[in-house]
């Protein structure tokens, strides 16, 4: 059996066992609300981690066309990088995969997988760790753009302020008035 099969068979037990994880990187109250509720509108956040993992595990088993994982990634990047997760728990989620691949496959009493599959498999997730690397780093830089901005007009507005309550004690009354 190849690591492709392997996935595809055993893919729901797989991504249940991926989300618990990432949901470990949350607040125990977070992580209940996030894992019971599944509709995309009451919670978008948990809807959009499960099926951006759903289909990034796809690809990796070949399931999908490839060249749309990053997409996915990029999706459940942007919800973290913006949450006060440090990097490495923002990404954590990567690494995680292998763990519960690994532990599906020690499960599993068939023939193992040949080891050369195993870690061109594990290859793959550590390149989807770098990709996500560079998004999450560029999520952040976009982030502290704009917090720079939003201070830099928020001094412009005071600075404002302050001139225009100078320029209004500085004037001598009109008589005219």
């Amino acid at each position: 059996m190849s690591i492709e099969q392997f996935l595809s068979e055993q893919k729901d037990a797989i991504l249940k066992g991926w989300f618990d994880l990432v949901l470990d990187t949350y607040p125990p109250d977070t992580a209940s609300f996030l894992k019971k509720q599944d509709n995309p509108f009451t919670n978008p956040v948990g809807h959009t981690i499960r099926e951006g993992m759903g289909h990034i595990l796809d690809e990796l088993a070949g399931e999908t066309p490839s060249g749309q994982i990053g997409a996915f990634l990029d999706n459940i990047i942007r919800i973290r990088a913006v949450q006060d997760l440090t990097p490495e728990r923002a990404l954590s989620f990567i690494f995680s995969l292998k763990e519960v691949v690994r532990e599906a496959l020690r499960a599993e009493s068939r023939q193992p997988l040949p080891y050369d599959e195993l870690l061109a498999f594990e290859s793959r997730v550590d390149r989807l760790a770098l990709t996500s690397f560079g998004i999450f780093v560029q999520c952040r830089e976009k982030l502290y753009d704009i917090k720079a901005n939003e201070l830099r007009n928020m001094t412009f507005r005071l600075l404002q302020q302050v001139n225009n309550v100078d320029e209004d004690q500085g004037k001598k009354p009109d008589p005219a008035d």
